[in-house]
């Protein structure tokens, strides 16, 4: 392109909208961690304001800044400088407490969100010298300090932290509702059968946590009583009110066994899968519609209806759906003696299957296959992250009637005669 003049004039270079997307968003980033660290220490010296020396002087005050350093998060690595503090006279004259850097500690490097990419990086089968290559294509390349070295040692860290974990003492623990699954990885571990044994539970308050990661033989019955044995063994009596899984696991015997008091409840999104897959594509949605119609029925009463109308339309043509449906009906509608306000919660095995969706049924080897070890720890660093994200059970004040097997029926509460 030329001027009026004739000389030359370049366009000025198109940026890359996606890279000015990625600087504002970290910018974003650093500015509100930087705000926060900011406040921190504001309203630590506001506690102390009034505590001074004979002079009037304070004896907690800004002190300048610490050099800066990187900190590495999920949108790449954010530059920070921590306010400093100078509390010396206040911890001599042992006038408080004296301050302590709580958002970002003195020797942060690396945010919690990082400890949750690293597994599931590692379950996708990408080896530890590969790491730093990986995490430098993810996070850009001015990512430091997560040498193959640094990796194998937070590795057995982890390691630890699953060790103590698994043998944590669980008296007194109480749990209203169990979802059990077993999970394929590729596969970190010594034979394509085996998979991980994983039980979330909703204690007595509502909350949501992590209750056992063990490895299993293809999600066998003696696997199951294997781990559900040793939460009995470090003090967990009872068994949950409700327990919610998968048709094809040898769950259910060895719950029946260990805890024989706990009632079923079939998962709904694996039991429509299994149906519709003995379904031709053509009639795919419309059973589906079907089968929606049962489980998201107002009472019981309209859900048996529902299903007795799917028996009718599909049994002729169609026998093995109807047979997949059939044989489970006993215990696909238990979740209506429950409040109705859980039903959301309690139809599926939703919680575990969201927590590793993106790594899970991935049987293929690869190379340098990991421990077995070091797999289970893996996949309990990164149901440990996803927890801290599980919200309550909705209606959790029911809880305490329904673990005292109080009756509800089509969701609603029986009062006592």
């Amino acid at each position: 392109m030329e001027d009026y003049n004739g000389t030359s004039k370049r366009s000025p270079e198109k940026e890359d909208p996606r890279s000015a997307l990625d600087d504002l968003v970290r910018e974003g980033a650093r500015q509100m961690l930087q705000a926060a660290i900011e406040n921190e220490v504001a309203e630590y010296l506001e506690r102390y304001r009034h505590v001074t020396d004979d002079k009037g002087h304070r004896l907690a005050v800004r002190n300048g800044y610490l050099p800066a350093r990187e900190i590495l998060s999920g949108v790449g690595p954010l530059s920070i400088q921590q306010p400093r503090v100078d509390d010396r006279k206040l911890r001599k004259q042992k006038e408080g407490e004296p301050f302590t850097a709580r958002i970002l500690p003195r020797y942060l490097r690396r945010l919690p969100s990082i400890d949750n990419l690293i597994p599931a990086l590692y379950l996708k089968g990408i080896s530890t010298g590969d790491f730093p290559q990986a995490l430098s294509a993810i996070l850009g390349s001015s990512v430091k300090g997560l040498s193959a070295t640094n990796i194998v040692r937070l590795k057995a860290m982890w390691e630890e932290d699953y060790r103590q974990w698994s043998q944590r003492d669980l008296s007194g623990k109480e749990y209203v509702y169990f979802w059990a699954d077993g999970i394929y990885f590729n596969v970190r571990l010594d034979d394509e059968r085996t998979c991980i044994l994983v039980i979330m539970g909703a204690d007595k308050e509502g909350n949501k946590e992590l209750v056992a990661v063990s490895d299993g033989y293809r999600e066998s019955t003696i696997s199951w009583k294997e781990t559900l044995l040793d939460l009995k063994r470090r003090g967990l009596h009872k068994g949950p009110r409700l327990s919610i899984a998968d048709g094809g696991l040898g769950y259910w015997a060895a719950l029946n066994e260990v805890f024989p008091e706990s009632r079923e409840q079939r998962c709904w999104v694996h039991k429509t899968a299994n149906i519709l897959d003995k379904l031709p594509k053509s009639m795919q949605s419309k059973a589906k519609a079907h089968i929606h119609n049962m489980y998201r029925a107002e009472n019981k009463q309209s859900a048996l209806a529902a299903y007795d109308h799917f028996v009718r339309v599909y049994k002729d043509k169609y026998p093995q759906a109807v047979a997949c449906l059939e044989k489970d009906k006993d215990v696909l509608f238990t979740f209506y003696d429950f409040p109705a306000v859980q039903w959301i919660h309690i139809r599926t095995t939703n919680p575990i299957e969201s927590t590793f969706a993106t790594v899970r049924h991935r049987t293929k080897r690869t190379k340098g296959c990991g421990s077995r070890t070091a797999t289970l720890t893996m996949v309990f660093k990164l149901a440990q992250e996803a927890q801290k994200t599980w919200k309550k059970i909705k209606g959790y004040n029911l809880i305490p009637l329904v673990l005292e097997k109080r009756i509800f029926i089509d969701g609603e509460l029986q009062e006592a005669a």
